[in-house]
């Protein structure tokens, strides 16, 4: 079907357009009120500055269409709607019913999606810059790798939300919720998170610099390494925050709750906020000395603070007994599980870890123990290690494993 047949039809009141071919057709600036394109094929389609207010598209695939300044705006449906690669700039889809649909690489750059409903949306890598999602319904979404510099998330519902790896620089998010999501690393440079509830959160070596966190509540907040230069904290709630390596300078932490409990106090905490505390971590490598022959280095050179973890053996903390009595691969994962537990709880990930030493009861047990440890070390950056065999082990377990961390 080509535009003039689809336009003459619909002049003529027919709307129901369902599974039509309408690949690379030209409705730039048509008036398409109404229209049901359920199911259509539009992959290519020009449709910069249509009207399609009230329409339904329903598993319609618009992939690479340009829909530049379309207005989309009350769509009655949309679900599983395809708009990969789509160019959907400037659009206005307010209050338009696009749950599960499917914007991946799309560009929606200044687009309007306030009061959307977009839950399970896929926006995968998507250019979201300046775009307007305020009150939308954005839960179970995934935003992973997709660019919101300057988006405004006032008020939208992001519960189960998807944002690994997503850039928010100046993004507006004042008052969302996001309790115990894993943020670590990501950038939030000057974005506005006034009110927000971020309890649990990990933000660990993200970017706030200059973001406005007043009256923020980060209990229990995972802020290690993370830059907070100039932000706003005023009346945040940093209450249980794990803060090691913090930077702070020049934030503004006017009757922000400190970790331990007592309001922000100037005389004691200056000169905290003056400096960044950082890890540093070099692998050693020498041709004179014995190359690795497993998951691990010759040497570790590494600054920051020590932590020191107790050796570890096959306890499961459920049963608060120890499991799989004869299986040696078995109480590794269970030691390693252990070992992994004790890490997250210090603010640390296998990562940080600098040194361990394994003990065997049987040296034989050495290949199906080294095959469960190298799944928790990469070779290249692999820690330290010493391996020796023992005459008994604490409630004759047949390995234990300790290890050291720096952060």
């Amino acid at each position: 079907m080509d535009a003039e047949e689809l336009l003459e039809r619909y002049a003529k009141g027919e709307r129901n357009f369902q599974s039509a071919m309408l690949r690379g057709v030209d409705l730039k600036g048509a008036d398409l009120n109404g229209i049901d394109l359920s199911s259509a094929n539009l992959t290519a389609a020009e449709l910069n500055e249509a009207k399609l207010t009230r329409a339904t598209l329903n598993g319609t695939n618009l992939t690479k269409a340009s829909l530049k300044g379309a207005n989309l705006s009350g769509l009655v449906a949309a679900s599983s709607a395809n708009f990969t690669d789509a160019d959907l700039c400037g659009a206005d889809l307010s209050k338009a019913n696009l749950n599960s649909a499917n914007f991946s690489n799309a560009n929606l750059k200044e687009a309007n999606l306030s009061d959307a409903q977009l839950t399970g949306a896929n926006f995968t890598e998507a250019s979201l810059i300046e775009v307007c999602l305020s009150r939308a319904n954005l839960n179970s979404a995934n935003l992973i790798k997709a660019n919101l510099t300057e988006a405004d998330l006032s008020r939208a519902e992001i519960t189960g939300v998807k944002i690994k790896d997503t850039n928010l620089h100046g993004a507006k998010l004042r008052g969302v919720k996001l309790y115990n999501y894993d943020l670590s690393g990501i950038n939030l440079a000057e974005a506005d998170l006034a009110g927000a509830e971020l309890a649990g959160i990990n933000l660990r070596n993200a970017c706030l610099r200059g973001t406005n966190l007043e009256r923020t509540g980060l209990q229990r907040a995972n802020l290690m390494r993370a830059n907070l230069e100039a932000a706003k904290l005023k009346r945040a709630d940093l209450t249980d925050a794990k803060t090691y390596g913090m930077n702070i300078k020049d934030a503004d932490l006017t009757g922000t709750i400190m970790p331990d409990g007592e309001f922000y106090k100037p005389e004691i905490y200056q000169q905290e906020s003056q400096k960044v505390i950082s890890m540093t971590r070099k692998i050693i490598r020498t041709d004179k000395a014995p190359a690795p022959v497993g998951p691990y280095n010759q040497a570790i050179a590494a600054t920051g603070t020590m932590l020191f973890v107790a050796g570890q053996i096959a306890i499961d903390i459920r049963l608060n007994d120890i499991v799989y009595t004869d299986d040696v691969a078995k109480q590794t994962e269970q030691v390693m599980a252990n070992l992994e537990a004790i890490l997250t709880e210090a603010g640390a990930t296998w990562l940080d870890v600098v040194k361990t030493t394994v003990f065997l009861k049987d040296m034989n047990d050495f290949a199906a123990v080294n095959a469960v440890y190298a799944k928790y070390f990469d070779a290249e950056t692999a820690p330290a290690r010493a391996c020796v065999e023992v005459s008994r082990l604490p409630k004759d377990v047949l390995v234990e494993i300790d290890c050291i961390a720096v952060i």
